[in-house]
């Protein structure tokens, strides 16, 4: 017999309490009832807004959330890995605090996961705004129908790079407790070794409709927890921290592939390198020695082999982020999803 919701709806809170009621409002009235929210409160500056916007909500919806303040700042892995833990229900459904829930979106998602056996991750689709949530500038569909992914390497090697974007992901969570590591601390990746360790042992399923909405343009607040401070710069994208980045998404799939026994690590080496052109972009519009560094220590980390990820070096010096953007988009919106590059597991 089940104990708890089937669906736990986790908001790991630093700051953004102006955004968090439009949040709480986009869940409270979803068209499902067996839910929980919990949010864990990580030490920030907005503790007492947040707490207040909590303190309102759960007055309308008693019992409905239940809110966690974090006796130190954590970090965005030591959070995640903390709400996980304090969840009661069957599934993680994860949502970043400044992000929106689509109508039916916790429905669709319960419907997957008792349709199919042992569901481990789903894999949603989701929408990027800016400024309004009737301004979406953006899909990211990966495939145009619902597929399963049976669990084994070929189901990781899918799964891992389309799983970095936080809103709208599903764990299992007993199987993600038990995996439980502050091993990969400071990367902002913990979802990414739960991902690849859950679908060692349980199956995933991906979804094409529309779940969550991603506000773009927010503060990046990565930096301030003591674990993520050498790498990372409150309120900035450095090189040296997307390069960080970049490297913890090897090293997980490299540690996971160890002591896990799947071979996943060349085949996601080459999908990453086969969609490098956002990891360019990011630091695209600095000076072109900047650029031309990080370029080089990308290509140092196995991408020299990638015929596309030179390519799109060229591409943004010649065209620029803001044109090939525009083109990546056109392409989507035609197409109804992402183009699939490469050789890549479509699922049973």
């Amino acid at each position: 017999m089940q104990e708890g919701p089937l669906l736990s709806v986790c908001i790991p809170a630093y700051n953004r309490a102006g955004v968090l009621g439009v949040l709480f409002e986009s869940i409270l009235n979803q068209d499902f009832e067996d839910y929980e929210i919990v949010i864990t409160e990580d030490a920030s500056p907005e503790r007492e807004q947040i707490k207040s916007v909590v303190k309102d909500y759960s007055r309308k919806n008693s019992g409905r959330i239940r809110y966690i303040e974090n006796t130190e700042n954590l970090g965005y892995d030591g959070n995640l890995r903390n709400i996980i833990n304090q969840s009661a229900g069957k599934y993680c459904f994860f949502m970043g605090n400044d992000d929106l829930m689509c109508p039916n979106a916790l429905r669709k998602v319960a419907s997957a996961v008792t349709r199919y056996d042992d569901i481990g991750v789903v894999l949603r689709s989701y929408a990027a705004f800016d400024g309004s949530p009737d301004n979406i500038v953006q899909e990211f569909r990966y495939f145009d129908s619902e597929k399963f992914f049976p669990s084994g390497a070929k189901s990781i090697s899918t799964i891992y790079r389309r799983s970095v974007v936080i809103p709208g992901m599903v764990l299992h969570r007993e199987t993600a407790i038990r995996y439980n590591t502050d091993r990969f601390d400071g990367i902002l990746l913990y979802q990414l070794y739960l991902v690849a360790n859950i679908l060692t042992e349980k199956n995933g399923i991906f979804l094409p409709d529309i779940l969550v909405l991603y506000r773009n343009g927010g503060i990046p607040y990565f930096g301030n927890a003591e674990k993520e401070s050498e790498h990372f710069v409150p309120e900035e994208h450095t090189p040296e921290s997307s390069l960080h980045f970049i490297q913890g998404m090897l090293d997980i799939a490299s540690y996971v592939e160890k002591t896990r026994g799947v071979a996943i690590f060349e085949a996601i080496l080459k999908d990453i390198g086969n969609y490098s052109l956002p990891i360019l972009g990011i630091q695209s519009n600095k000076s072109f020695p900047v650029f031309f560094k990080y370029w080089l220590g990308l290509a140092r980390m196995g991408f020299w082999k990638n015929s596309l990820f030179h390519i799109y070096f060229i591409l943004l010096l010649a065209l620029g982020q803001q044109r090939l953007d525009q083109l990546v988009t056109l392409i989507k919106n035609r197409l109804g999803y992402t183009p699939t590059i490469g050789n890549i597991y479509r699922g049973a």
